[in-house]
């Protein structure tokens, strides 16, 4: 077997990989031998942290960039940052991401389209810029979905509603971009639980109901990322639910 890494000499943009699931993606990818451009918007220091740790790893391996995707005038420059730093783009991991509740009644335009923003019509929008390059390099895009997509969580109608359309934009997106891109998702379940405090008995509840009855880490949802990216040539147009059963404990 050779010792060439995996995904030696492929490039991978991830963003929103400062924290949480998107370092961890963008990690897994790095180890396999990608080079990495790793976005942020607000995590500048935890994304140079984690860039300065690959590159020490193999040298000029990484790199950081800002943008704040809802604004749709700075997508292009993503791809072309990765062009410019490494020459190719194999792989587009629509993992950033905005989540908070929004009751209905209280629901503000601007929560429309912050959420909406970020979770649907970036993913769109910044695929759209990458596709040609992607077809270049018979290339992945990757979206980040949610079981929720299918399930709504109570008192998230406008996220929910978002994760709903990105789960049909990645299907959509495998028709229009094969057969030389492939398109597909992964659904996270309670693998990490949201930054803003959850009772106890709540996440008591949700891990009872998925059937391996535990949460999940991170590195489970990296390494289905690596599966796609590195051994999945014929699948595409897929959500794969990353949740320990829970989509079938509801």
């Amino acid at each position: 077997m050779s010792d060439i890494p995996e995904l030696g000499g492929k490039t991978a943009l991830v963003t929103g990989a400062g924290k949480r699931l998107g370092a961890a993606i963008a990690t897994c990818l790095h180890e396999a031998g990608a080079n990495v451009l790793l976005h942020f918007h607000r995590s500048q220091d935890a994304a140079a942290t984690l860039c300065a740790a690959m590159n020490r790893n193999r040298d000029g391996s990484a790199r950081v960039v800002r943008a704040d995707i809802r604004n749709l005038a700075e997508l292009p420059g993503l791809v072309a940052c990765a062009l410019e730093a490494f020459g190719r783009l194999d792989i587009l991991v629509n993992n950033a991401s905005t989540f908070y509740p929004t009751p209905l009644g209280e629901i503000t335009p601007a929560d429309w389209d912050d959420l909406t923003g970020t979770n649907l019509r970036a993913p769109l929008f910044l695929s759209q810029a990458a596709a040609s390059h992607l077809r270049s390099t018979a290339g992945l895009i990757l979206n980040m979905v949610d079981i929720h997509a299918v399930r709504p969580l109570p008192d998230h109608p406008v996220y929910c509603v978002a994760k709903a359309g990105l789960m049909m934009l990645t299907r959509s997106l495998a028709r229009e971009l094969g057969p030389q891109v492939r398109v597909n998702g992964i659904a996270p379940g309670p693998v990490l639980w949201p930054e803003r405090e959850l009772d106890p008995e709540l996440k008591s509840e949700i891990i009872g109901k998925t059937a391996l009855g535990r949460v999940g880490s991170p590195d489970d949802v990296a390494r289905t990322a690596l599966f796609l990216a590195r051994d999945a040539p014929y699948i595409t147009g897929q959500i794969i639910a990353v949740d320990g059963g829970r989509s079938i404990g509801w």
